[in-house]
């Protein structure tokens, strides 16, 4: 089989056949043969669509069967995928499709209503993603073909079972996704991913991680980003579990679907189980009372025994690890983990490594590192000593991205002359190789579910806004706030208080609210009257204000 990701879904496919993949959590179930039925029928809308191997596939979607099946069905046509965050604004989509040269874009109808098509002439097609009715036909041939879909498919296969499934034979450096790690003109990135990496990925998951045929798993992760895609979709998909899609992962929603479906394995983000042990879990231990308890041993033992049921039975009672990954977790919430022995641990990734860069299990997992490195890829650290002396994270192997699509200038400050990716992030690491991260001097931020929040992009629409003179975008309980330096001379000048400089700034953030996705939005304004710190360069000390 060798370093193939597509061998390893087909061989999924043809081994179970006839065992639930893919659900969408209050719709319909789609066995591994109904996958690979939908894959056939799509190869053969793509082939009489004219669509060639190597040509770019949009797919802007909610997490869904659906998508799961477009994603598959791109791949091991040959073609490649460009997964695009459903929350993204139509202008951010627009650039994405066009940046990426992708000529069909599949698309939820609550997101097409919004869109312009006149903005996206590199499309050929437009295809609704719940059922592939089409919404735009630029051959003027695919209303026909979408309607003749059933008759094409009984007409190629006579009979369909796993012995007539037949993929593209991927070759390692060849391109398999492109992700996309923002949508705006100036800071679009189409990170260029590899099968490679897919196969390396998902490689070391097995290898590593606790699931089998027919366990459960729920994906409450946005499928358009790494994390989510391999660890929440393709690395059970590989395994022949059967994964439930959730549309709208609020709180409610996940815990209902963790009890009903019991997973084995939990994927998650820091901000989940943070708000979870915040708001649940440390106000038990607040009170006097309960402080002087805590000091007899007996009793602290049987205390964190019950919380420790009561957090695991919050997660269905049935997993076997929960994985943490995407930032870091609070060290107090990740100390309180440890103490009630709670079976956790902590991943260390990004985008361009898709994603996995270092992983132990929560057997292995030492308190405040994020693992070792993983397999097949190397990891270095550029400091005269690695221990103690905290510097840039360098990595190499088969999990690091081609680089970055048209980006040539990116690539070239990303991979130095050796051929090692600059992380951009900050760390140490002990003798037996667990790393321990110290800062992203990157500062990308993590949403509630999982999406990249970059400060900077937000920043540079705060700093347009009238009587804003600089501002900063922090993280604060999960929630996003702009430390904002008015500018009180311009105030002054045209006749305005402090305070109504303070309004009108204020104002300003309901109206950028609104331009913004949600997971992006600013939930308040903090006002600085003096100007932030800066280093001799002018750039904002960054984490004088965290």
């Amino acid at each position: 089989m060798g370093k193939s990701f597509l061998a390893l879904i087909e061989q999924s496919i043809k081994q179970n056949w006839d065992v639930d993949a893919l659900s969408d959590i209050e719709g319909s179930t789609l066995k591994y043969k109904d996958v690979a039925k939908g894959i056939a029928e799509l190869h053969i809308f793509f082939d009489k669509a004219g669509v060639k191997a190597g040509d770019k596939i949009a797919l802007c979607g909610k997490n869904s069967s659906n998508w799961g099946v477009i994603f598959l069905a791109t791949l091991t046509y040959g073609a490649v995928c460009v997964p695009i965050l459903s929350d993204f604004k139509a202008d951010n989509i627009h650039n994405i499709v066009n940046h990426s040269d992708s000529i069909v874009l599949f698309v939820d109808e609550s997101i097409w209503e919004n869109l312009d098509e006149g903005s996206m002439q590199k499309l050929k097609a437009v295809l609704q993603i719940s059922d592939y009715a089409v919404l735009v036909d630029r051959l003027s041939t695919l209303h026909t073909l979408r309607n003749n879909m059933e008759d094409l498919f009984i007409r190629k296969f006579v009979e369909f079972n796993p012995d007539v499934i037949s993929y593209h034979v991927d070759a390692p450096d060849e391109l398999a996704y492109i992700s996309y790690t923002s949508g705006t003109t100036s800071f679009s990135k189409g990170v260029m991913i590899p099968y490679r990496s897919l196969w390396s990925n998902i490689r070391f998951a097995q290898d590593n991680m606790p699931i089998k045929q027919g366990d459960n798993h729920v994906c409450m992760l946005p499928m358009a980003h790494a994390f989510g895609l391999l660890f929440s979709f393709l690395f059970e998909f590989a395994n022949g579990c059967h994964t439930y899609f959730l549309s709208r992962p609020n709180p409610k929603i996940i815990f209902k679907a963790y009890k009903e479906l019991r997973p084995t394995l939990i994927i998650t983000v820091p901000l989940v189980i943070e708000k979870i042990v915040r708001k649940n879990i440390f106000p038990v231990f607040s009170g006097a009372k309960m402080t002087l308890l805590m000091l007899i041993p007996a009793l602290r033992r049987f205390a964190y025994q019950k919380i420790r049921e009561k957090l695991f039975q919050l997660f269905g009672g049935n997993f076997i690890e929960l994985v943490i990954g995407g930032a870091a977790l609070s060290p107090d919430v990740e100390d309180f983990l440890k103490k009630i022995n709670f079976p956790f641990t902590v991943g260390y990734g990004m985008t361009e490594c898709g994603p996995l860069i270092s992983y132990a299990s929560s057997t292995t997992f030492k308190a405040h590192s994020c693992g070792h490195p993983v397999d097949r890829l190397k990891v270095k650290i550029v400091s005269d000593d690695v221990e103690h002396a905290p510097g840039e994270v360098l990595v190499k192997g088969d999990n690091v991205t081609l680089g970055y699509y048209k980006g040539d200038m990116d690539n070239a400050k990303s991979f130095d002359a050796d051929g090692w990716f600059h992380t951009g992030d900050i760390a140490i690491m002990d003798k037996e190789e667990n790393i321990y991260l110290k800062g992203r001097c990157k500062t990308m931020l993590l949403g509630s579910n999982g999406q990249n929040i970059y400060p900077e992009e937000i920043e540079d629409q705060l700093n347009h806004l009238p009587y804003v003179v600089e501002s900063l975008v922090v993280q604060r309980d999960g929630k996003l706030v702009a430390l904002v330096h008015p500018n009180y001379n311009e105030g002054v000048v045209n006749g305005l208080s402090i305070e109504q400089v303070n309004k009108l700034v204020e104002d300003s953030r309901v109206v950028l609210n609104k331009k913004l996705p949600h997971y992006s939005q600013i939930a308040n304004f903090q006002i600085y009257p003096e100007e932030f710190d800066k280093t001799p360069k002018r750039s904002i000390k960054r984490f004088l204000y965290n």
